[in-house]
Parts: structure tokens; sequence; C-alpha cells
């Protein structure tokens, strides 16, 4: 049996990849994993894993509280699950622990917003966060990437990286209400933000011709965004729900026609289709997706919904009307995602992977 200890953010408590995908399927093992973040929020047991809290505070100024309750477990395996814990782990291995780093799928730091100015400055930085990150997992035991392009990034770093998708748990396969039931709606689920494509959704629900209306899970990120959107014609054919729980989002999309996952091109989305797309698949409804290569590879392979250029709310528009005025293909096309989450895209098989790898360490 391994001590595992897994050091998180604040919001590392409620994030399914982390507690309900990674942790579970280690303490499912018989190993005995810990959580320890630092968010106010006292200590728990979830499901055969405990959560250690060291007390609310920024994550940076916290983190000698963590890397304490983590160094007093005797852990033998350590994750990192934020790029700020790095020095931690570095310092843990120095105590004798191995060291994993979570790369997730490689994401990008927020930029929505920025002017030239601005937005050059927060490349550089980003560039050398991520120089500086890659450097620091040279030292580390190994590397886990939710995504191969997020692999094929740090396998140079260190070649003991490995990838476990973000897939989706078989409690996302439901079975939904009955097609002919269901509102005449389409949903979004996430930050409403210009990067994510809120504002060609807002124009596409301009041009729409059939009675589909959109429903958005999710806030905005910036106060002067929301004002515009709202503003906008569009916004009428809008039915805002604000951000939702898993439970909620998971009763969105059994009751809606099609799920809408239209972010802009940035190194993160077009290096591998985002969780969003095959928790989506797994609920049942068609995906209409950003037309990027290796998004496009799986939704045509499947014949589960419809690409488009993201920034083209023409575009967008059409292939709503399209799924919402020919609904026997729209609910073919949510069986046949449904049936790839089953067969291929689920934790099931990435657990097993997690699972294989943490004990060959």
């Amino acid at each position: 049996m391994l001590e595992i200890v897994h050091l998180g953010a604040a919001s590392a408590r409620d994030d399914r990849r982390i507690v309900d995908k990674q942790c579970r399927a280690l303490a499912a093992r018989g190993h005995r994993v810990t959580l320890v973040l630092a968010d106010g929020r006292g200590d728990a047991w979830r499901d055969g894993v405990r959560i250690v809290d060291a007390g609310a505070g920024a994550l940076l100024a916290a983190t000698p509280r963590l890397y304490r309750r983590a160094l007093a477990l005797r852990p033998d395996i350590v994750q990192l699950h934020h790029p700020a814990l790095l020095p931690a782990g570095l310092r843990l291995r120095r105590h004798g622990c191995k060291v994993l780093y979570d790369a997730g799928a490689g994401a990008e730091p927020p930029h929505d917003g920025a002017g030239a100015a601005d937005g050059a400055a927060r490349r550089a930085l980003a560039a050398l966060w991520r120089r500086l990150e890659r450097q620091a997992c040279r030292r580390l035991d190994g590397v886990i990437a939710a995504s191969p392009s997020a692999r094929d990034a740090f396998l140079p770093f260190n070649r003991a990286t490995v990838c476990v998708g973000d897939f989706p748990l078989p409690d996302e396969c439901g079975d939904g209400l009955a097609w002919a039931e269901r509102p005449v709606r389409v949903c979004h689920e996430g930050a409403l933000s210009a990067i994510r494509g809120i504002v060609e959704l807002v124009r596409a629900c301009e041009l729409l011709q059939s009675q589909v209306r959109l429903s958005l899970a999710g806030d905005f990120t910036e106060a002067a965004l929301a004002a515009r959107m709202l503003a906008r014609p569009g916004w009428r054919r809008i039915d805002a729900l604000g951000r939702l729980g898993r439970p909620g989002i998971g009763a969105l999309r059994a009751s809606s026609r099609a799920g809408l996952i239209t972010p802009h091109a940035t190194p993160a989305a077009l290096g591998a289709p985002p969780a969003t797309l095959f928790e989506t698949m797994a609920a049942g409804i068609p995906v209409i997706a950003s037309d990027f290569p290796l998004w496009r590879a799986v939704v045509e392979a499947h014949a589960c919904g419809l690409c488009v250029d993201p920034r083209d709310p023409p575009a967008i528009a059409a292939a709503i009307d399209y799924l919402a005025s020919h609904p026997d293909i729209a609910r073919r096309m949510g069986e046949n995602g449904r049936r790839a989450v089953r067969a291929r895209y689920n934790w099931h098989h990435e657990s097993a992977k997690l699972v294989a790898y943490y004990e060959h360490l």
C-alpha cells in the first residue's frame, strides 16, 4: 500500500478530475490517498479520500503550510496540481518522496480583453512561466498530462511523462429525457468570455431561423463584455442560468438537443479536444464544436455532431438551426457520441493507466 498525497489549489476539493477521478481511482486500489489544500473549509473524507485543509489563504502564501502538512504525512508519492507548488515539490523530493506533476491539458493563462501591449506582456510572462515549469519538471519523477499534445510537450524534459485522458465517468453517460419531451434548446457550459466564443454565440442567436433557444451555464469574466452582450438583440434568444454545479450541468445537457463548444483557437485548444467535448457526447446529445483538426477527427469519426468556424456566427447559427430542425438526425448523432464514450473515451480505461503508472514508480 502506498501513502499518496495530492497537493492542490483551493479549488481542488471540487475538481472532478483530481478528486472523483484520480484520487478515487488510487484509493479504490487500496492505497492511502490524502488531498492537501488550503481553502478554509476544514478536513473531510470523500469516497475513501482524506481531505486535509491547511487553512484559508492565497496559494503562494499558503504553500509553506501545504508543504509542512504534506511532509508530516510521510508520503511515498506526491502529485502536484498547480505550477506554483513546484518549489514545494522539489523540496519534498529531497526528503525521499517521489514527486509527480499534473500538467493537465496544457492550458494557457487567461488573456481575454487585453490590449495589444498588455497582451504582449502576458504572452511574454506565459512563455517565461512555461520555461520555468519545464525546467522544474526535469528534476521530478514524472509528469501526468491530460492530452497527447501536452504529453509530447513535456517528454523532452521528463521521459517519464504519461498521458491520462480526462474522460467522463460512468455516471455521466445517462439517458436523459426522451427526445420529443426536450425543449427546443441548445446549451453551452463554461466561463462566458471572448476567447471562449461568447461574442459569436450571441451574434449567431440574431441569425437563427428556428425557434431554438440557447441556455448558458456560466458567468461572464468581464463586466464590460457582459454589458455589451446583454445589449445585443441576440440576447433575447438566450436563457442565462449562471454558474451551475455538476448535477445542474448534467440535468441541462440531459434536457437539451445539442451542446456548443466553440472556443477560439489557442495552443491548448488546438492541442486536444477538451473534457467538455467528451462529457457532452456522454450526455447523448450532438456537439457543435470548433473546427480544429483533432476535434474534427473525433466528431467525424463517430458522426456525433457538427464542426464550425468558431469566429463565423452565420455558420454557428446554421448548425444550430440544422440540428433543431432535424431531430431524428440530432438524436442519432447523440446516440453515436454516447456509444463512443462508453466504448473508448471513458475514465475506466484511463484509471487503470494511472494506477499502473503509480505502482510502477
